[in-house]
């Protein structure tokens, strides 16, 4: 498909949102968990939530409820969709994973609890203390870690052994050292994209997923965001991004960027790094938001978010080929698995969610009418937060 084809589809979701409300048709509506009526499929014991006719735009905080709906609350726990309150790890250490690399990792939580991985964005992007509020401090054991050159893991901002497959390596070697047999696994973006990648390699060790702003790292989804399509619709933050680069180098934003980011000069280095992170900051919300543009004034952390971005994206995130994830669905189908998806998410298009459906019908998949890309807007806390609560439930009702 085509830059032009994809800005035009995402221009035409943006002109339905103005649609009044009474011009619409009634939409069904999807409950939170199961009914008698859901097809089982292989694999755990399956309380997964599927339905085959919807209105996308259904699902966001203002759920309207049938009297079915009703029905099925009332039997059920109430689902929780507001953010946990802020906690401080019980644990934390660094894990050595190669000759080269050393990773920071966290715990907090309940240490008895269900564990719980989550897989920060970028490549690059590296944890915050924010990431703990989306799971039940109660019933979670949490544990965040820093990708090989992001956060607080060393050497900081280093490409050498820095791959998709290291990751997943270093995935099962901090589960093995904290002595966790199987995890839920949750990560937004790149999350996803690394989320897909690890349980597909090791699906007995998974116990659901959760998974926000798809990103499979296919030519579409890069060319989109770095090679023209995304300036249709922020064409004030793409011109700095663009002007850094001479008219003779615009051909391929991402290899131009490549070159000065592995440049020799330091300086070179932090004005392609702020250019870089900039570009994607004040393009991850749907309404500006300052707090996260602010972050590429940050030199360190431009640095090690566009340096490791760029290096997975000039290699096609080191995939034997960019269908990979969604060929190897079959392997995951049987997980429980909730997707959501900012219906207006510039970073990580629509496009790449719906095809990750289209191939997985199976799972939750949720679509956020009023939202962009970031795990901080409302709507899509609010999801995240009932997806982690609704696999709570899930897991409470198999041990039981």
């Amino acid at each position: 498909m085509s830059v032009e084809i994809q800005m035009s589809l995402l221009l035409a979701g943006i002109a339905a949102s103005f649609i009044p409300p009474n011009t619409l048709s009634p939409t069904p509506t999807l409950s939170l968990f199961p009914t008698k009526n859901i097809p089982k499929i292989p694999g755990r014991r399956n309380s997964i939530l599927r339905s085959n006719t919807y209105n996308l735009d259904c699902y966001n905080s203002d759920r309207q409820l049938t009297s079915e709906t009703m029905e099925q609350k009332a039997l059920s726990p109430e689902i929780n969709r507001t953010l946990y309150s802020d906690i401080e790890p019980y644990n934390s250490g660094f894990l050595k994973v190669s000759e080269i690399h050393t990773i920071y990792y966290e715990q907090s939580g309940n240490p008895d609890g269900h564990p719980v991985v989550f897989l920060h964005g970028g490549p690059g992007g590296g944890t915050s203390p924010g990431n703990r509020k989306f799971f039940d401090p109660v019933f979670y054991r949490i544990v965040l870690f820093d990708q090989r050159g992001a956060g607080k893991s060393t050497p900081h901002a280093c490409l050498e052994e820095n791959t998709t497959w290291d990751l997943v390596a270093d995935i099962e070697k901090l589960r093995d050292h904290l002595k966790i047999s199987e995890w839920l696994v949750f990560g937004g973006s790149w999350g996803s994209t690394l989320s897909l990648a690890y349980s597909e390699s090791h699906p007995d060790k998974v116990t659901g997923m959760v998974l926000r702003g798809i990103f499979m790292l296919r030519k579409k989804e890069i060319d989109w965001f770095y090679e023209g399509g995304a300036a249709a619709i922020f064409p004030d933050a793409w011109e700095p991004f663009r002007d850094l680069i001479p008219e003779s180098e615009r051909g391929c934003f991402v290899d131009a960027y490549h070159k000065r980011l592995n440049s020799d000069d330091k300086e070179t280095q932090y004005a392609a790094a702020r250019a870089w992170t900039k570009w994607e900051m004040m393009t991850a919300h749907l309404l500006p938001n300052e707090v996260t543009a602010k972050r590429g004034d940050d030199d360190e952390f431009c640095l090690a978010f566009a340096r490791i971005e760029n290096h997975y994206f000039v290699n096609k995130g080191f995939l034997p080929k960019e269908t990979y994830l969604l060929d190897n669905i079959e392997k995951i189908r049987h997980i429980n698995t909730v997707i959501v998806q900012g219906r207006y998410d510039v970073c990580c298009p629509m496009m790449s969610a719906w095809d990750l459906h289209k191939s997985w019908p199976e799972a939750d998949f949720r679509v956020v009418k009023d939202a962009g890309h970031s795990a901080n807007e409302p709507g899509i806390s609010s999801e995240l937060v009932s997806a982690t609560e609704k696999l709570k439930f899930i897991i409470q009702e198999n041990r039981s």
